[in-house]
């Protein structure tokens, strides 16, 4: 088994952001395979999200961007469990940059489940419409597809991040949510346009 040295466990912390006893016994667990710790992390991240689903957030920030040309603004409230991360500055640079992205993309829903339930019954009639001589089973397959781009364009949540294409708002914050060790969650939101 490989030697696991404090300069891989340094490494390994300035990568994930992780505590030095987590990271250590990650790259314990992957026999000093810094990829493979990587993934150990993620998973025990993934565990810890679902553990933290529970939990009230009423702590948190609200942040505001107003665009150069003064025309259009948003504001963003961003939840965690305790004061002390949201004074965390990589919490103010996420409350910040979902400000920012709110404001570029105009975001009809924080989640799927805050869509309005009659208008996505109609968005799924129009598609269905669109789509001819289909089995009925393959139509609604088409259709639930077409669905998930629907979201993708219109639900915060789902949303692909305006600065990094390879990650949606919602992976942002697990994200922060693993490395703070609270759960994080989305608020209100309002986007407001000159003249709309």
């Amino acid at each position: 088994m490989a030697e696991i040295t404090a300069a891989m466990v340094k490494a390994l912390r300035e990568k994930t952001n992780q505590p030095m006893m987590e990271c250590k016994k990650a790259l314990t667990e992957a026999a000093g395979d810094e990829d493979k710790a990587v993934d150990i992390l993620r998973k025990k991240g993934l565990m810890g999200l679902a553990k933290r689903a529970d939990r009230a957030t009423r702590e948190g920030l609200v942040g505001s961007y107003i665009h150069h040309n003064a025309k259009v603004g948003a504001m963003v409230e961003l939840n965690c469990e305790t004061d002390f991360v949201a004074r965390n500055e990589a919490f103010k640079q996420l409350v910040a940059d979902l400000a920012v992205h709110v404001c570029a993309t105009a975001p009809l829903a924080g989640s799927i489940e805050d869509l309005d339930s009659e208008m996505l019954d109609k968005e799924r009639q129009m598609l269905a419409e669109q789509i001819e001589n289909k089995p009925p089973e393959i139509l609604e397959k088409i259709v639930e597809g077409r669905m998930g781009k629907f979201y993708e364009e219109h639900v915060l949540l789902e949303q692909v991040f305006v600065k990094d294409d390879k990650k949606k708002i919602k992976d942002l914050l697990n994200e922060l949510s693993s490395k703070t060790g609270e759960k994080i969650t989305l608020g209100r939101f309002s986007r407001f346009a000159v003249g709309g």
